[in-house]
């Protein structure tokens, strides 16, 4: 494909991708989400695509890639990614027996990293963003002869992240609406360009994260527009700058472009651990955080299908957001007290609160930093409880067992 612009990428050539890729990539399930449905109006389902090969969608365009390069590509293929192109690139180019070289910034997530490496690919940490990988990428292709496989703004990636629209046309029958997690775009115009050549009137939306949303204000300029480099959740889509050819796909088939905020990214990745029973990554959730911020309404008539894009996350991370799910829904709490600075004083404490049911999961002294007596003892506790409710009466008890208490997150 040599042409650019809104015509780059056809219907046709999403097929042809389909064929190219069979072998390897997966059809991946259409679940139905009883929870969503009920919380948000409307029939939804989820495309988990967190079940593909190397955990994302995007091993879709790196088969389709190395298929449209041919020999192009036998001294080998390089990248720069902050970690689920390069997985895929590593996998289909070790499956197609090409060499590959990686470029993935300071900050990839770990178990992104070695996934890559373990797949066979040279990893390079260099560059403190995907854009400045990409420059690494590019110089590294051209020095070495390789064949730079750019992440999202490419006719043939765009082309392979399509053949996700056409397993929606098959599973689908009713397919009224389609949100899309996008980062560069490539997914989302695929997606769009094969679901809507075949039905017009099925509308598909793209979600961005706030902290990196380049997109509503490249749309409306009609260029590319960068945006500043922020700490998110969604690592995955955090693209500073949207491509040439994915602003003009997007801006010619999408309906629309949302922004969730990181809060309920997190809330949604929660939910679909806990309902779903699916391990999703916060760029992977952002369509589900789009349905429950309410930026994107279910279609009243037919099937509102949400993609879940990845599920490479750290556990790490996965523990942090389980911790602050449960102490937003009043099952985790921090006191602060003080007590006596005296043998038993702190095993009466413990009992006031070991005599509501509430289980202690950390006990801190602070004796530094706060204002004591110089025969007190700061105690800080880490509490699990049942429900609010529950953690109210805790705090009650403790207080009526005559303690000063600060709670973290307030009551209020």
């Amino acid at each position: 494909m040599a042409t650019t612009g809104a015509s780059a990428v056809t219907a046709e050539d999403v097929v042809a991708a389909q064929e190219a890729i069979g072998d390897v990539a997966r059809h991946t399930p259409v679940l139905v989400s009883s929870t969503l449905s009920e919380r948000c109006g409307g029939h939804v389902v989820l495309k988990a695509e967190s079940l593909q090969r190397t955990g994302a969608f995007k091993i879709r365009g790196a088969l389709s890639k190395l298929h449209a390069l041919g020999e192009g590509c036998a001294r080998g293929v390089v990248c720069g990614s902050a970690g689920n192109h390069a997985q895929a690139l590593a996998l289909a180019a070790q499956i197609r027996g090409v060499p590959c070289e990686v470029f993935m910034p300071e900050g990839a997530p770990i178990a992104k990293v070695e996934a890559t490496a373990a797949l066979g690919a040279r990893v390079v940490i260099g560059g403190g963003s995907v854009d400045d990988c990409l420059i690494l990428a590019r110089a590294r292709a051209e020095e070495a002869g390789m064949a730079f496989v750019h992440p999202f703004d490419d006719p043939d990636v765009v082309a392979g992240q399509g053949t996700l629209g056409l397993e929606l046309l098959a599973d689908i029958p009713d397919l009224a609406t389609v949100v899309v997690p996008v980062g560069g775009g490539g997914l989302a115009s695929g997606v769009a360009i094969a679901v809507k050549s075949a039905r017009p009137d099925v509308r598909v939306v793209g979600v961005q994260v706030e902290t990196v949303a380049a997109f509503p204000a490249s749309l409306k300029a009609g260029r590319p527009i960068g945006v500043g480099a922020g700490l998110t959740i969604a690592d995955g889509i955090a693209v500073k700058r949207p491509g040439d050819l994915t602003l003009a796909l997007i801006d010619r088939w999408l309906d629309d472009m949302v922004v969730v905020g990181e809060d309920v990214v997190a809330d949604a990745m929660v939910l679909l651990m806990e309902k779903a029973k699916l391990v999703v990554e916060g760029a992977g959730a952002v369509g589900v955080a789009a349905l429950l911020g309410g930026q994107v309404v279910p279609a009243e008539v037919g099937t509102t299908c949400v993609v879940l894009s990845g599920g490479n996350v750290d556990a790490g991370l996965l523990a942090t957001i389980a911790r602050r799910h449960e102490t937003k829904a009043g099952r985790r709490m921090v006191l602060l007290t003080r007590v006596p600075d005296r043998p038993g004083a702190l095993a009466k404490l413990l009992d006031s609160v070991a005599e509501t049911g509430a289980n202690i999961v950390e006990v801190s002294h602070l004796r530094e930093g706060i204002g004591l007596h110089v025969r007190e003892t700061g105690v800080q506790l880490t509490i699990e409880t049942r429900s609010r409710e529950h953690a109210d009466a805790v705090v009650g008890a403790v207080r009526e067992a005559g303690y000063g208490v600060s709670r973290y997150p307030d009551a209020h």
